[in-house]
Order: structure tokens, then C-alpha cells, then sequence
């Protein structure tokens, strides 16, 4: 059941009553507040939980919040004052609406989006102010890529076309960029068909070493190919990850950008995700291998081990290539069986590197019987179990080790005993009673492994209703 919602200004009229009619201080005020609302089961997430400030002149009367002071400030400056007098304001601007996503709520709600892309489109002649206006779009448009409209996007291309030789500009445009097309399908397609992949893959290019730029156009470019609108019956991520790949040459890039940052983590965090997210297709898979991809990453899993979010990162990029069969002999002949084991005994506190881990093993054994011994000889089995007694929780780590159990046992029925004396069985019937999700797999697994396992008959084939 949704939760009730309410206006800004009705819980900061709450908030001044508090003060007003109870005399409480400012801080018990708008705690009391909170409170109240809450327990009458109110959604404050939209909701500036601050005590607004007195306006310049002190009227007690046009108290309101920083950030609509600094917007007010805008509307005015855009039609009186010059470029340079309104930095102070658009920086004001961009600081309040990063403080939190109610502060930007707040100022799209009255009317920021217009006040915000004028200033940008008056000021794109002068750097600074460029640089100003487009940190203002970006952080007003954060979790809110409804605001983008076709001006903004038309005007989003024009600026990454004009200032392409900019690092700076360029890093925060596309910033931009990535913030609208989150959650938006729309934006993402009109973004597309305007010419905004070339103008990221050529950003890689042309500012190859600054580490801040290639992750976030790299983060920009991983984000055309999410299907993550809810609102889209049909969405064009393949479409867009095979454009990415056959006519901007994406994947030679991201590689060749990753090459150049081997001491930086987070950059090559992203890259790794990104170079997973265009392995949609058996040739791509290949082309990674070719051109030096799969072997980069081996080479990171031993040397970047320190670090669980670029391990994680990598482990899944392993993962999507070695979908290609051929890929997964190749992973398992560079010994990078025994590189994810070690891994994720490094990492068997940390959930995301487990699960990871043992999805890239369980896509090694997929059809794969001498894949499978490798695993198993490696201690990959005893490394999974492990991870399900540490992890019993999280049904990813739950659900990715009753997987590559069952991948393990399907065509190798001889390792059953080994894996049952472990303490699998009693694992996999605690995820399979544990999380809903692991229950398909995970009866599964208790098959192949010879236990014994209820199966629910979903359709029994007679003639009129569907039986459960």
C-alpha cells in the first residue's frame, strides 16, 4: 500500500506552529514534526527537513528554503544581471540541490528546470559560466530525468559538440547526460538518435587520461544500454550496446582506456561494467578476447585483489564474456579458476564479490565437464559452500552457489558424494526455505545431487484449467 504524501509547505507550517503555539526550539520543532508525520505513516522522503531561512530583508512572513532562495535569486538575475554576477547564485543553486534528492524535488516543483537551462543556454559563450550552469543542470536533474525535455537534450548534444576540447565542461555535460537517461527510455532513445554516442566514445579518445572524464562517459555509455523504465514497453539497450560496439568502436576503446589507468580503481571499475554490459553477443564475447580484454582483467584479478569493488567488477566482466564457450576454455587454460577462487576467499566477508564469484564459476561449468573438474580440483566447491554458510541472507550469494552446484553434478554425477560431504544439502534446503527465488535452482541442485526433492507439478497437460 503507497504511503499518504504532503506538500512542503505543509509540514513546514507544521514545523512553524510547533514553534509558534508550543514554543519549542527550532530543532525540537522539526523533530516533533517528523515525528508526528511519520507515525500517521507519511512519505518524507520529497521532503525538506529543514527549518526554512529568513528571507534577506528578515520578513519573518517569506521565510522559505536556501534553495529556493538561490532559485528566486536566478529568476530575477536571469532578466537583470550579468553571467558573472549570477555565478554566486548558480553555485548556491548546485550546492543546495546536492545536499539531498527533497532539495532538488523542491526546486522542481517550482519551476527550477526552466530558471536552470535559460542560464545554461545565455551563458554557454563563457566558460566558467557554462561550467557553472551545466553543474546546476546536472545536479538538479539527478533522480529526476523527467525534467529533460527536447531543448534540454538538443542543447545537452550542442554543448559536448562545442566545448569537445574541454575536459572539464565535457566531464560535467555528460554528467548530465547520464542523469537523465537513468530510468529514462525516452531520453535515452532521443539522446541516441541525436548523435550522443559518438560525442562519448570520442570524449574516451580525446581525454584518454583524465581518469575523472573516461568514467563517467564510460558510466554515461554503460547507462544507454540499461532497460531499467518500468514505463517502456520495449526498450532499445541491445540496439544500443551493438551500436556501441559496430559503429562508434567501443569495446577498442574502453580497453584501450583502461590500459592507461591501471592505478586508478574506480575508473577501472567502471570500465570493467561498462565492457560487461556490451558482451550481449557470441562475436562481442570473442572481439574482447582479440583484442586483449579477457587477458587485461586476468592480469587485474591478480594484481587488484586489494580491492573488492574493482574485483567484483571484474569477476562480472569475466562472467558476461565467458557466456562464448569457446571463451570459457580460454578463462580456464589462463588459470582463471584458480584467480576467482582466490578472490573470493580474499573477499568471502563481502556478499557482492561472493555472489560474482561464484556466477562467473557456475558459467565456467555451464556444458563444460572438463571446466567442471578444473573447479573442483581448485577448491571452487568448498569455496561456494563456505560462502553460503557466511552469507545465508543474501539470496544472490545463495542462489549463485545452488547454481553452480547444479552446473557442477549435471554431467558429473561423480562429484556428488564429495559435494554432499560438505554440507551442501542441508545449505541448499535452508536457501531453498530461506528465499523464494532460490526455489527452482535450488530443487534443482538437491536433484542432480540424488537428494531428495518435492517437485511442484505446474501443469499437468489435461484439457480445461491449469492445475497447481
Amino acid at each position: 500500500m503507497s504511503k499518504r504524501r504532503i506538500t512542503q509547505e505543509t509540514f513546514d507550517a507544521a514545523v512553524r506552529e510547533n514553534m509558534e503555539e508550543f514554543e519549542m526550539d527550532p530543532d525540537e520543532a522539526l523533530r516533533e514534526a517528523v515525528e508526528q508525520f511519520e507515525s500517521q505513516g507519511v512519505d518524507l522522503s520529497c521532503i525538506v527537513k529543514v527549518v526554512p531561512a529568513a528571507s534577506s530583508d528578515d520578513n519573518q512572513e517569506e521565510q522559505t528554503h536556501e534553495v529556493l532562495q538561490a532559485l528566486e535569486s536566478l529568476r530575477i538575475g536571469n532578466d537583470t544581471a550579468s553571467l558573472p554576477d549570477a555565478i554566486a547564485d548558480i553555485k548556491c543553486f548546485t550546492e543546495q540541490c546536492s545536499l539531498g534528492f527533497a532539495q532538488r524535488y523542491l526546486a522542481a516543483q517550482k519551476g527550477a528546470y526552466p530558471v536552470i537551462l535559460s542560464y545554461c543556454k545565455k551563458s554557454v559563450e563563457e566558460r566558467d559560466c557554462a561550467l557553472a550552469g551545466l553543474s546546476a543542470l546536472a545536479a538538479l536533474t539527478d533522480g529526476q530525468p523527467d525534467l529533460l525535455d527536447k531543448e534540454g537534450q538538443q542543447f545537452l548534444v550542442d554543448v559536448l559538440q562545442k566545448y569537445q576540447a574541454d575536459s572539464s565542461v565535457t566531464c560535467v555535460a555528460i554528467c548530465a547526460v547520464r542523469h537523465c537517461c537513468i530510468k529514462h527510455e525516452q531520453n535515452r532513445q532521443d539522446l541516441v538518435k541525436g548523435g550522443m554516442l559518438p560525442l562519448l566514445t570520442c570524449a574516451i579518445m580525446r581525454h584518454s587520461g583524465c581518469a575523472m572524464l573516461v568514467k563517467e562517459a564510460s558510466w554515461a555509455l554503460r547507462v544507454m544500454t540499461f532497460d531499467d523504465d518500468v514505463r517502456a514497453t520495449f526498450g532499445h539497450a541491445h540496439e544500443h550496446a551493438k551500436s556501441i560496439v559496430l559503429e562508434h568502436n567501443g569495446l577498442k576503446i574502453l580497453i584501450e582506456a583502461a590500459k592507461a589507468h591501471l592505478s586508478n580503481t574506480s575508473a577501472l571499475s567502471e570500465l570493467c561494467a561498462t565492457i560487461s554490459r556490451l558482451a550481449v553477443r557470441n562475436e562481442f564475447c570473442q572481439d574482447i578476447c582479440d583484442l586483449g580484454g579477457l587477458k587485461f582483467m586476468m592480469t587485474l584479478l591478480a594484481d587488484s585483489y586489494e580491492s573488492p569493488e574493482l574485483v567484483r567488477q571484474v569477476l562480472s566482466a569475466i562472467r558476461a564474456i565467458a557466456g562464448n564457450d569457446d571463451v570459457k576454455d580460454t578463462v580456464v587454460n589462463a588459470g582463471g579458476v584458480d584467480l576467482i577462487v582466490i578472490a573470493m576467499n580474499r573477499h568471502i566477508n563481502n556478499p557482492a564479490v561472493c555472489e560474482q564469484a561464484c556466477a562467473c564459476l557456475s558459467v565456467l561449468a555451464l556444458r563444460k565437464p572438463n571446466n567442471c573438474k578444473v573447479i573442483v580440483e581448485n577448491g571452487g566447491v568448498v569455496a561456494a559452500v563456505q560462502a553460503m554458510k557466511i552469507h545465508p541472507g543474501s539470496v544472490n550469494v545463495q542462489k549463485q552457489a545452488c547454481m553452480l552446484i547444479r552446473n557442477l553434478v549435471a554431467r558429473m554425477r561423480n562429484y556428488c558424494q564429495q559435494i554432499l560431504e560438505l554440507g551442501a544439502e542441508a545449505l541448499i534446503c535452508q536457501a531453498v526455505q530461506t528465499h523464494e527465488d532460490c526455489g527452482d535452482i535450488g530443487k534443482a541442485a538437491l536433484r542432480d545431487l540424488g537428494c531428495k526433492v518435492e517437485l511442484r507439478e505446474l501443469w499437468t497437460g489435461k484439457h480445461g484449467s491449469i492445475t497447481n
